[in-house]
């Protein structure tokens, strides 16, 4: 099969077109052909050596897909550990998902990484509940724009940040109670003068580093951050005392690396609490632009740079 590789870590310049063996199925897998897969920061780095694969994942990029069941042609989509950056994958038959009839298999693409992180952090990590404030950094990612729906959709309120006037334009017409353009001002005073001083409930943080701190002082007692990715650095500035006090809670949680057991029920969740609303048509995955696999070095040129809103999608011939 065709495949995406990498055999020497490095930039977008390190990702070879080549062929690779095709995946042998296990107990319990079925193998996919795959049409259409999505890029996510994870995947770049991977690439550079910082990310490796969890033990006995594919070490091909690709943590989602989409594409057709050998054997019966059902269209799916699905999670992976690894693997999307190919003509063919094999995934654990519990955490296959129906493609919804008004999607495309490359819109269902876009869909599980981005949206079951956000599902996952939102309501089982960060225990949002109707009524409360969400505050999502770095907002114009595929988590991000996910973030905003799924908050609205449970009758919260939310604060997104980004850090461009076309990324802040496309996260209120998403449904953003206040969009900060973090390039140009600080998100703590325009909160405080739109919600209150120490009105956040929960903060969805993938930056870390120097955000830290505001996200402290931003939350009110029995609040919430959960850290899913540190994109400013490891180190970040924490006022002990506030976490005390106010009595927070920081949460750190991946996705990835979690057994297949819990990203099976975790699965079987989404498709129950989730998958309707983008049937009905209430949910929609936010798509940047999409490329053929063999130009995926293009694609993650285009996230490096931080130029996408929403998700980045691999077309497979």
């Amino acid at each position: 099969m065709k495949a995406i590789l990498v055999p020497k870590p490095g930039g977008p310049e390190a990702l070879v077109y080549g062929d690779a063996p095709d995946p042998v199925p296990g107990p319990g897998e079925v193998r996919v052909r795959v049409r259409a897969t999505a890029v996510n920061r994870a995947d770049l780095l991977q690439a550079e050596g910082k990310y490796p694969p969890p033990p006995g994942a594919s070490p091909i990029l690709g943590l989602e897909a989409a594409g057709e069941v050998e054997g019966t042609g059902a269209k799916v989509f699905f999670l992976l550990p690894g693997g999307g950056y190919a003509e063919k994958a094999v995934v654990p038959r519990g955490m296959l998902m129906l493609v919804p009839s008004r999607l495309s298999l490359a819109e269902a693409a876009a869909i599980p990484e981005a949206w079951f992180t956000a599902y996952l952090n939102l309501f089982f990590e960060g225990a949002l509940k109707p009524g409360e404030l969400l505050l999502v950094h770095a907002a114009a990612s595929g988590v991000g724009t996910a973030a905003i729906q799924l908050a609205k959709r449970a009758g919260c309120s939310v604060v997104a940040t980004a850090r461009s006037e076309k990324k802040c334009d496309a996260l209120s017409a998403l449904g953003a109670d206040l969009v900060v353009d973090t390039s140009r001002q600080e998100f703590l005073s325009r909160i405080e003068a739109k919600f209150g001083k120490e009105s956040v409930d929960l903060v969805l943080d993938s930056v870390g580093g120097p955000l830290f701190s505001p996200n402290i002082r931003s939350l009110r007692r029995g609040g919430r951050i959960v850290l899913i990715a540190s994109m400013a650095g490891p180190g970040a500035e924490i006022d002990l005392r506030a976490v005390l006090s106010k009595r927070l809670r920081i949460i750190g949680s991946t996705l990835r690396s979690r057994p297949v057991e819990e990203k099976v029920a975790l699965t079987e969740a989404f498709v129950r609490d989730v998958l309707p609303a983008f049937e009905d048509g209430s949910l929609a995955p936010v798509i940047d632009c999409a490329y053929p696999l063999r130009n995926a070095a293009e694609a993650h040129r285009r996230m490096a740079a931080n130029e996408n809103v929403g998700k980045i999608v691999l077309l497979v011939d």
